[in-house]
């Protein structure tokens, strides 16, 4: 019923009609709770961005809804794991986590090399 959204919504509202838009360009008419929700969103949206840049996002190649849902959860449980490894790093628990650490740059370095293999498929085949 409520979507908060960027400033590319200005001008939509009758077309989408049952669907409430909250964005900044109606800061004037914002009742607090949409003013928390819209910060919310302005503080969520760096996460989405870094998600689609960094961990894969950028397109799916999963089959179907169950797909894209299964791929957003993957891309978020990177985003997290790759935060965890950080902070572990930071506060100097590389020895006890040493497996973990190893076992996650296997991980990654298994994914890197059939993003690879699949972009040569892809390639061949046009």
């Amino acid at each position: 019923t409520t979507a908060i959204v960027d400033l590319g919504y200005r001008g939509v509202d009758a077309e989408i009609a049952p669907i409430e838009l909250i964005h900044r360009g109606k800061s004037k008419r914002l009742t607090d709770k949409q003013r928390r929700w819209l910060k919310r969103r302005q503080a969520v949206e760096p996460v989405i961005g870094h998600v689609k840049q960094d961990h894969g996002m950028q397109r799916c190649w999963l089959k179907g809804s169950e797909g894209d849902a299964l791929h957003a959860v993957l891309c978020a449980a990177g985003y997290n794991l790759r935060w965890l490894l950080r902070a572990i790093a930071r506060k100097g628990l590389k020895a006890i986590f040493a497996p973990v650490l190893w076992l996650a740059v296997l991980a990654a370095w298994l994914v890197s090399a059939l993003g690879q293999a699949r972009d040569h498929a892809v390639m061949a085949s046009n």
